[in-house]
């Protein structure tokens, strides 16, 4: 079963949900608003639980 999060777009603050490939690992994607459009950074990693650790930034952000 692939993890499911609500995350806040750092754009519009619209609560979006994301579904997460667990079995890809670590990772950093784009993944486009589904509000408002605006290209989203999605960084992903898993605690020793296995548990999702997620957060997102704008795309012109450091």
């Amino acid at each position: 079963m692939q993890p499911f999060v609500d995350v806040s777009c750092p754009y519009c603050g619209e609560t979006i949900g994301l579904m997460l490939d667990a079995s890809a690992g670590e990772q950093t994607y784009i993944e486009d608003c589904h509000v408002c459009c605006r290209p989203i950074v999605v960084s992903v990693g898993f605690d020793e639980d296995g548990e999702p650790q997620v957060s997102v930034h704008a795309e012109d952000e450091a």
